[in-house]
């Protein structure tokens, strides 16, 4: 298979697909160094936002409330 025939099945899949595609795609091109730094530094954002959250600096929105927000801005 030429890397234009991949590409173009590539293409033809669904988002969600594709996404993942990516996902595992990026993956095999870091080096255990670097997924362990960014794995590190998820951990400190999540910790971060957890911090905020408890606070006070930041407030969590109900999902219901967000995906509301989507539809009626995106039609969906």
């Amino acid at each position: 298979m030429t890397l234009a025939q991949l590409t173009t099945e590539a293409l033809a899949l669904p988002a969600e697909e594709r996404t993942l595609l990516v996902d595992r795609l990026t993956e095999s091109l870091e080096t255990t160094e670097e997924a362990g730094r960014i794995e590190r530094l998820w951990i400190e954002e999540c910790e971060r936002r957890i911090a905020d959250l408890r606070s006070g600096k930041t407030k969590a929105i109900p999902a219901e409330e967000v995906f509301a927000e989507i539809r009626a801005r995106f039609g969906r």
